[in-house]
């Protein structure tokens, strides 16, 4: 099974300049395909930009999923035969919005994911939260999962899209300034306990105030780095991703001595907790979680 040559596009994106943001992916896009990437991985609210001041902004800047720019990038992956990953805020028939990602490739659009954990930074104060299910995609060989931003904080996402079979989980995020310990140890931990690659693509630049720290990486199941930024400049990084690698999880380091699988040593009869709505520690009696 061959390795696949992917990107991630480490770049800023314009609040609300949908059409800026549209020819910066597709740009990107020709670029990437012309270097051989088979899957160009964007950052979160590539399309749209991510720090709106009110819903009302917001929701006048959000896409359809039939409009307009998803058909541009449907049609310069089809083109190119290339698959892309990016992230935008969408409106819904019924007028909500949402946090999404969208796989595309050479025939279309494969695969939807609204962010399911919320921060109450940006313009996730004024989405809906995604419902799942949890999904992976097979783009030709290569099983795909995503993730947004936030997500990433939770290890039973990952975990969810790693059983489903992922090779490759890839996170269109947002990390500005107060993210360093997610960006230094959360990537490569996810990669490391799921046995499988994980694809982090940050964004750069400004915006609402906030510094986007960039610092993108791909990593691999071992916890090394495939690719890696190390700043806050614009920059593409570009890997080679085994799913051989991904679905060896039975790891024999001593044969007879040392062998251990992060998939079958599970305990999933001890885990009932984890789905108890009713434990929230933490929680200071004078506080509530804006979505409680």
């Amino acid at each position: 099974m061959p390795a696949w040559p992917i990107s991630c596009i480490q770049t800023d994106a314009s609040l609300g300049d949908i059409d800026q943001n549209t020819r910066t992916v597709l740009d990107h896009l020709e670029a990437e395909a012309a270097a051989g990437s088979k899957l160009v991985i964007f950052p979160e609210c590539m399309l749209t930009g991510y720090g709106f001041p009110s819903k009302d902004v917001a929701i006048e800047k959000a896409i359809r999923r039939d409009g307009a720019p998803l058909d541009a990038i449907a049609k310069g992956c089809a083109r190119l035969r290339v698959y892309s990953c990016l992230g935008f805020l969408e409106r819904d028939v019924e007028g909500r919005i949402y946090n999404t990602a969208v796989l595309t490739g050479p025939d279309g659009h494969v695969g939807w994911y609204r962010k399911t954990h919320l921060p109450w930074l940006g313009v996730d104060r004024w989405v809906s939260p995604g419902d799942g299910p949890w999904q992976v995609h097979d783009i030709g060989g290569l099983l795909v999962g995503m993730i947004i931003c936030y997500d990433g904080s939770f290890p039973e996402a990952p975990r969810a899209l790693a059983l489903l079979g992922a090779d490759l989980i890839v996170l269109p995020t947002n990390w500005p300034e107060g993210a360093r310990t997610v960006i230094d140890h959360l990537v490569t931990s996810r990669a490391v306990e799921n046995q499988l690659y994980f694809a982090a693509c940050n964004r750069t630049g400004t915006e609402s105030g906030f510094r986007f720290l960039g610092e993108s990486r791909i990593v691999a199941p071992d916890g090394t780095f495939v690719a890696c930024s190390s700043n806050d400049e614009p920059t593409v990084l570009r890997g080679l991703v085994d799913p051989v690698r991904s679905r060896k999880k039975h790891l024999v380091r001593v044969p007879g001595a040392h062998e251990i699988h992060r998939t079958a040593d599970r305990r999933p009869d001890l885990y009932e907790i984890l789905s108890n709505r009713d434990i929230k520690p933490g929680f200071p009696p004078s506080w509530t979680p804006p979505r409680s």
